[in-house]
């Protein structure tokens, strides 16, 4: 493959991902978390940098492009970690102790609390959940822009 195909690719992968984000949540109905939010910023990023190493050429978009998808890759471990209860995630957006507080600070808890929280899985496929699915894709996607930085340019 060339290197404008496999910039390609991994800026059709990324654009796929984000439009299957933005399908669970507008046609599927599925809110998305604080974190699912963060994970779809470096995919655009990524798309835009695909865009500017095709027109402009240059291995900084290709390096980039890597980056981004990198990024979204290491939220996604982070988001599943908290998902899975590996570790604590954000307090804006998952669940806190309850155990030594007042009515008053529980019931200021429960009103605080996000409408969608990090730290549930709303969808499951093959028990790996959103962001398990979009680390895993973002690995691939690394792969193409590590391709195509090693191909020749042309």
């Amino acid at each position: 493959m060339t290197r404008s195909q496999l910039i390609t690719l991994a800026a059709f992968g990324s654009a796929a991902l984000l439009l299957g984000a933005f399908a669970f949540q507008h046609l599927g109905g599925l809110a998305p978390c604080a974190m699912c939010i963060w994970q779809r910023y470096p995919h655009a990023v990524a798309v835009i940098c695909a865009g500017l190493a095709l027109l402009l050429g240059g291995r900084i978009f290709l390096m980039l492009g890597g980056l981004a998808v990198v990024a979204t890759g290491g939220i996604g471990v982070y988001h599943t970690g908290v998902e899975r209860g590996w570790w604590e995630g954000p307090s804006t957006c998952t669940s806190g102790p309850v155990g030594d507080l007042s009515t008053d600070e529980l019931m200021d808890q429960i009103m605080a609390a996000p409408l969608v929280r990090c730290d549930e899985v709303p969808w499951e496929l093959l028990s790996l959940s959103m962001a398990s699915w979009n680390t895993l894709l973002s690995l691939g996607l690394l792969a193409l822009w590590l391709l195509a930085l090693r191909a020749p340019a042309r």
